[in-house]
């Protein structure tokens, strides 16, 4: 911190003598009002003039702090009030143009104080990344639910509410993400209040007001809390519908023969919306007060808090307990469905069905991508971003952004684009994309053929219950994707 000290004095002898004294910390001055969280250093400069009775003393500052995470936003001229042991701002005025101004009508201890605006880096193309996807995904979403809702009675699939639930939280999540996840009024207030040598003010005496922390509160915006609200709940929902999708795969395809249990439909809502208002009230209850907003959202996004007055990530805030420990535990269910469903159906061998192997292999590759995705597997990569380490973070956020940032187009070309009603609908508006079907038959033929008889006798082989069950789930598969 550099400092340029000016005084006058009345009555002053010829012997006058003035002394100034540069205290390299504040631990001998411990306020009580103004609260410090930042790491750099806080000095305080003492001034006594002997031999003659001060008009004023003038100061002039040039703080020094990390301008890439820091941002300026106020400052106040103080001195050491031993009355009150704490902070005052009597008898001084503060100005700003190139410098940080101060001016007291005595000599005492002094010194400024400064509050600051976090500076949040952001990368750019992760963000075009982001919104580019999502763009498409709210396509895809939108033909999905169309389709499931439109092509029912065609299909005969039971699968529809659980997939158009599924695919309405994810749409509302991302309409709201779009068009509320940042919080405007933070970085206009950044924005207005930048560092004193980029924008210079005139040394027009502004009010002096005492300071109680060194890091700015962020702006009223109830808005954004609400958005917090919205977007943590839709997005738990939309895990929750992944979740009770992974059940319903499961009785459909390794209990095939076996009917749902009943009123599986209006259960599966209770808890598909239930469950999320439930945790998204608890949570937004126990951390939300008025005026302490940032327990419960951030201040640059309307998201979680997830970290610390030293950005560190807290264990402490909502977003570990009340989102990444529920999705953590949603995510290994669905992962143990999924090991389940591709052993057990996808990958087993069959040596009964007459199928091309390499048609029936790129049919259970697609069969597993088309779960993974169902089932939102991929959100696993954003626990990587948790990693402490700036590269291999950005790494995994550009992963992260790929993958689920589309998660409505894939899901748009794995379950409706390549389904065969999509695709006959298709045909007959546009004959140019019509593609011939490749019957897929549930029972074998056997010929024989003897030296001594060269006619050709056939006889149908039927499967046994246990080998038309796994037909039947395959069948089911093929229609689920």
């Amino acid at each position: 911190m550099a400092v340029g000290l000016s005084y006058g004095c009345e009555g002053a002898s010829a012997n006058g003598r003035v002394g100034f004294v540069l205290y390299q910390n504040s631990k001998f001055f411990k306020s009580r009002i103004y609260k410090s969280h930042g790491s750099f250093s806080k000095q305080i400069v003492s001034g006594n003039i002997d031999g003659g009775r001060a008009s004023g003393v003038e100061l002039a500052f040039s703080p020094k702090y990390n301008t890439s995470e820091l941002q300026l936003r106020d400052h106040a001229c103080v001195f050491w009030d031993y009355a009150t042991n704490d902070w005052s701002t009597v008898g001084c005025t503060k100005g700003r143009d190139q410098f940080l101004r101060c001016k007291c009508n005595h000599t005492t201890n002094f010194a400024v104080l400064m509050t600051f605006q976090i500076k949040y880096k952001y990368a750019k193309p992760l963000e075009y990344i982001s919104y580019i996807g999502i763009g498409l995904s709210m396509a895809g979403l939108v033909i999905t639910m169309l389709f499931q809702i439109l092509t029912r009675k065609t299909r005969k699939s039971s699968i529809t509410w659980m997939l158009v639930s599924l695919c309405f939280s994810m749409l509302i999540f991302n309409i709201i993400f779009v068009s509320g996840i940042e919080n405007r009024n933070a970085r206009n207030s950044g924005s207005d209040t930048s560092s004193y040598e980029q924008q210079p003010q005139p040394p027009a005496t502004t009010d002096n007001t005492l300071l109680t922390s060194d890091l700015a509160d962020p702006p009223a915006a109830p808005w954004c809390t609400a958005v917090a609200v919205l977007l943590h709940y839709f997005l738990l929902a939309t895990f929750m519908w992944t979740a009770l999708n992974s059940a319903q795969l499961y009785l459909l395809l390794l209990r095939a023969m076996q009917p749902l249990p009943g009123r599986f439909i209006a259960t599966m809502s209770v808890l598909g919306w239930g469950i999320p208002a439930l945790v998204v009230a608890i949570t937004f209850g126990v951390t939300y007060r008025e005026g302490k907003a940032l327990n419960y959202r951030q201040e640059e996004f309307c998201w979680l808090a997830a970290l610390d007055e030293h950005h560190n990530f807290s264990m402490e805030k909502p977003m570990l307990w009340s989102f990444l420990l529920p999705v953590a535990l949603i995510l290994l269910f669905n992962f143990i469905v999924l090991i389940n469903i591709t052993v057990s159906v996808i990958w087993r061998n069959n040596n009964n069905l007459t199928r091309n192997k390499k048609d029936s292999f790129m049919k259970r590759v697609i069969g597993t991508i088309s779960i993974v995705v169902m089932l939102g597997i991929t959100w696993t990569v954003g626990y990587l971003m948790l990693i402490n380490q700036e590269e291999t973070s950005l790494t995994f956020s550009y992963v992260f952004c790929i993958l689920n940032g589309t998660q409505g187009l894939q899901i748009c070309i794995l379950y409706t684009f390549r389904s065969p009603v999509f695709k006959k609908k298709v045909s007959e508006v546009f004959p140019v994309f019509s593609v011939p079907e490749i019957p897929v038959y549930l029972h074998s033929k056997i010929y024989y053929v003897s030296k001594s008889h060269l006619g050709k006798h056939a006889k149908e082989t039927f499967r046994p219950f246990q080998t038309l069950s796994e037909d039947t789930s395959l069948s089911t598969l093929s229609n689920l994707i």
